[in-house]
């Protein structure tokens, strides 16, 4: 058999862990805070302290497998590698499933953010248009992951300028205060759930690893490039938790579809609202960006492998891309843009990372040699937290979820089968 292309590896750890913030910043950052909050209520930060740990559990461990195997697919090359074939299939099709929902859910808050009335048409087109641009290379990609970033990061500071500037829940009058008593939100039985949904802001930093082809000097730059992404992306996570409790009452908290425009809604520098609604846009066109490309290329892994239709795996194009996963990844995720909402696959995305998760803590145990940041401990801390968190979530989202993962593995133990017969010798005639 002719040796399969390979990507060409044209990025260093600064691109790399760009896209990975970028995807932490994404759509998650700008609509997440809302249903956590619902569930945790007052204990909102200590949900996103546990989504945090979870996700340095699971950072470490991707860190040292995408350092052994520096190859496109992520955790369904490490789970195949270190675990065999069906723990590997399970955690790229936990990946493919939840990350094409998860795309679905950044366009759409796109959407909801630029023209609340045309959402779903210009999530349409964002998708398009950035499948467009990553099948043009992933240096374009990278370079407009980072211009997207600086954009965001902008906003953030902004928001985080209005918060404190207030007016603050106190300070609004006996309206607004009745309005704070109405609604009391969550508790402590809520921390569980709401730091599942708070993974999903967090699980950007996979997309380091999928792209591990791509990425020069991969045993040094994508460790580096995951704990970085991951450090940045905590500190504003806990930041913005931290003023949004502070600034807005919790009945807006809780049902807010746009908690940081409310933010700056309900502050003095609420002319500047506009800036939010750009700045969510960018977001969201940056995290779009690196997920479609991570999506893309571990169904073109899990094409090499058998476990997808085999044209998936084609290569092509002037800047060697995998064409054809991308653009079903571009159809699926017009799917669902056509079928669901914001909120409904935040939740069973989170489910399908946390098994991909899962798998790759179990994957890095079986390893022989631990670096001290990384020790054998942390892998099974990692695993037991990440099936927690898992079955925590609301339970609508569990059985999505479930019956998915049923799909995928009935579809692939039906093609084994066939595969097994064809193969078998003829008999005697």
């Amino acid at each position: 058999m002719a040796a399969q292309r390979q990507l060409n590896r044209t990025i260093g750890a600064f691109d790399a862990a760009a896209i990975g913030l970028g995807s932490m910043l994404g759509a998650g950052v700008f609509v997440v805070f809302a249903p956590a909050f619902a569930l945790a209520g007052r204990y909102l930060v200590a949900a996103v302290l546990l989504a945090g740990a979870v996700a340095y559990c699971n950072a470490v461990a991707s860190a040292v497998l995408a350092a052994k195997y520096p190859s496109s697919g992520g955790t369904y090359i490490y789970g195949r590698k270190q675990l065999g074939e069906w723990p590997g299939f399970l955690a790229g099709w936990g990946f493919v499933t939840g990350k094409t929902a998860s795309c679905a859910a950044m366009a759409l808050t796109f959407g909801h953010y630029v023209a609340p009335g045309w959402a779903t048409p210009l999530a349409v087109a964002a998708v398009v248009a950035l499948t467009g641009v990553n099948l043009l290379g992933l240096t374009r990609t990278a370079l407009l992951t980072r211009i997207l970033l600086g954009i965001v990061l902008a906003t953030l500071l902004f928001v985080a300028i209005a918060a404190i500037s207030g007016p603050h829940p106190a300070d609004r009058g006996d309206g607004m205060a009745a309005f704070v008593a109405g609604t009391a939100a969550g508790g402590v039985a809520g921390i569980l759930p709401a730091a599942g949904l708070m993974f999903f802001a967090f699980a950007g930093y996979a997309r380091i690893a999928t792209l591990g082809e791509e990425v020069k000097d991969p045993q040094r730059s994508i460790p580096r490039a995951i704990l970085a992404a991951l450090a940045a992306a905590f500190v504003i996570y806990v930041a913005m938790a931290l003023l949004l409790q502070f600034h807005l009452p919790p009945g807006i908290l809780s049902t807010s579809t746009a908690p940081l425009l409310d933010a700056v809604s309900f502050s003095r520098l609420w002319q500047g609202a506009w800036l939010v609604q750009a700045g969510a846009a960018a977001a969201c066109l940056g995290a779009l960006l690196a997920l479609v490309a991570g999506v893309g290329r571990t169904a073109m892994a899990m094409a090499r492998e058998g476990d997808l239709p085999g044209p998936l795996a084609r290569i092509g194009g002037r800047h060697s891309v995998p064409f054809v996963a991308e653009l079903a990844v571009c159809a699926a995720v017009v799917v669902l843009l056509l079928t669901a909402d914001v909120m409904t696959v935040v939740g069973f995305s989170s489910f399908g990372v946390l098994l991909y998760y899962a798998v790759a803590n179990a994957a890095a145990f079986t390893l022989k040699a631990h670096p001290g940041y990384a020790p054998k401990w942390l892998n099974a801390v990692g695993f037991v937290a990440c099936l927690l968190l898992a079955i925590t979530l609301p339970l609508a989202s569990v059985l999505v979820m479930l019956a998915l993962l049923a799909v995928g593995v009935a579809g692939r133990w039906g093609v084994l089968k066939v595969r097994s017969r064809t193969s078998r010798p003829a008999g005697p005639a």
